[in-house]
Order: structure tokens, then C-alpha cells, then sequence
């Protein structure tokens, strides 16, 4: 019953039935809007370079299973639920966009030890006035294709959601609420006389502290690894999704890409409902 799914912002027949050759796949099944399921897969071999070629997603998925089967998906922010690096935004606001996304970039890369790099990239925004914050929220900040959907879906399923991120409570609380997410974890910025510091309170949310919360979640609400899907973008997601049944790199850095389940690479976040449809 196994069998490989291909999606992406457009699907060609010929492709579609390119791949279906190259897997050995018996019948095709069009389960949603460019997006496909061939049946009882036979190889694997080719398929990969095949729909990077033609800027296709796919996954090989050997045990059917129902969306409904999983309990608890946890997703990173930034460049994962939103389409932005939060701290970059503000930092452009002080016109030091430049200096503080070469930090981030490295930091997801898994070049520079994530502590380090946020102390380096909060410190370039020390005195930087509270109300950036807000226009980053008003005027920046955008959710990924298919987010409201895939979260839409989640809650109608009674699967429970945790943003955890190593960006800011101000934006994950808002988050929260705006998207009905049951959880969160982040960073708490302080701030003092309406200013940045350039520090944080208390621990840093990092890799571990992402993956804690997937553990502490999964045991108090008696939930099962292979019930839990966690999604990410950066090396300091990597902890987490290995604590996940199922892993989702999402538009990804290559370590990242390289260690998950599957990998979205031109699909919006709605595109896991296509993988148990």
C-alpha cells in the first residue's frame, strides 16, 4: 500500500507520468489542486533528481496513514509559520539589515553556536525603540502560503499546535492568538524605558529548549512519537524534529534538508495535508 506523493505549484502531465515510470508506480490519483499520489511506488532511484529538475516536492510514504492518526505538530516561526527573519526586520528598521542577517544566516547553517549568535545580533540593537516591534508586526510580517489553511485543518482534526521559536513572545503571543495556536515557547526581549537592551530575560529558547518542549508536551498530554509532527527551517530545529515521528524541512537550509522525513521545497506549509490525504 505504499505510495509516493508529488505536489507543487504546477504539475504537468508528462511529468507526472514521467515519474510514475521512473518509480514504477501502477495508477495515478489526483487527491487535491497540483497535487498527486502514485500508487505502490517500486523504486526510488531517479525520483529525486527528477522533480528537483522540475521544481516539484515529493514523498516517498512507505505505511499509509491518516492526517487524524497524529495528536501534537510543532513548527518554528521564522522562515517556517511566517515568511520573515523577525530579528533581521527589526534590524533593517535601524539600517543594519545587512550585518544582522549574515549573523542569522550563519546561525541556521549551523556555522556559529546559536547562544553566540544572539548575543551578537541583539547587541547590534541595543536603544532601538519598542515601537519596531509593532511595525514589524503591522507592516513585515506575513504568514507562508498555506499556514491558515494547514492550521485550519489541524484544529478541525483536534490536533494540538505548538509554535516554539527562538525568536520573541511579542510575536508569537500575537500569533497565538490571531491563529488560535494552543502553545508557544520564545524569547521575552527586554526592554527597559521603551527601549531594547539587547538582551533577553531568562533562558534563551535554543535547540534544546525547542526540543524540551516537544518532550514535555508529548508526556503531559500522553501522546506518542510517532504522533507528532515538527517542522523547521534551521540547524537549530534539527533537535526538535529528531524528537518528532515525522520531521517536515520546510523550505529549508541543506542540513537541515538533509535530515528530514520529507522536505517542501515549492509547496506552501498546506501541502503536509496532501501526505495523508
Amino acid at each position: 500500500m505504499s505510495y509516493l506523493v508529488i505536489q507543487g505549484l504546477e504539475v504537468e502531465t508528462y511529468d507526472l507520468k514521467e515519474i510514475a515510470k521512473l518509480s514504477g508506480s501502477g495508477r495515478i490519483e489526483n487527491i487535491g489542486s497540483n497535487a498527486f499520489r502514485l500508487h505502490e511506488y517500486k523504486w526510488r532511484h531517479g525520483v529525486a533528481e527528477y522533480c528537483a529538475k522540475t521544481k516539484l516536492d515529493f514523498a516517498f510514504v512507505p505505511v499509509p496513514r491518516k492526517l487524524s492518526d497524529f495528536r501534537l505538530v510543532a513548527m518554528d516561526m521564522d522562515s517556517t509559520l511566517i515568511t520573515i527573519e523577525c530579528i533581521d526586520e527589526i534590524a533593517d528598521l535601524q539600517g543594519i539589515k545587512p550585518q544582522v542577517a549574515a549573523i542569522t544566516a550563519s546561525a541556521m547553517r549551523g556555522e556559529i553556536e546559536y547562544h553566540e549568535s544572539l548575543r551578537r545580533r541583539l547587541a547590534l540593537l541595543a536603544g532601538m525603540d519598542e515601537a519596531a516591534l509593532q511595525r514589524v508586526y503591522d507592516e513585515r510580517l506575513k504568514l507562508s502560503p498555506g499556514a491558515e489553511r494547514m492550521l485550519e485543518r489541524l484544529r478541525a482534526l483536534g490536533i494540538r499546535t505548538l509554535l516554539v521559536s527562538s525568536g520573541f513572545t511579542f510575536f508569537t503571543e500575537r500569533l497565538k492568538e490571531r491563529l488560535s495556536l494552543d502553545y508557544t515557547l520564545s524569547n521575552t526581549l527586554e526592554i527597559e524605558n521603551r527601549k531594547l537592551t539587547g538582551k533577553v530575560l531568562g533562558r534563551i529558547v535554543d535547540a534544546q529548549a525547542k526540543a524540551e518542549k516537544l518532550r514535555e508536551l508529548r508526556d503531559a498530554l500522553h501522546i506518542k512519537r510517532d504522533q507528532t509532527i515538527a517542522l523547521g527551517d534551521g540547524a537549530n530545529d534539527l533537535v526538535m524534529m529528531a524528537e518528532a515521528g515525522l520531521s517536515l524541512a520546510y523550505h529549508a537550509k541543506p542540513t537541515v534538508r538533509e535530515k528530514a522525513t520529507y522536505c517542501f521545497d515549492y509547496v506552501g506549509l498546506d501541502g503536509l495535508l496532501n501526505l495523508y490525504a
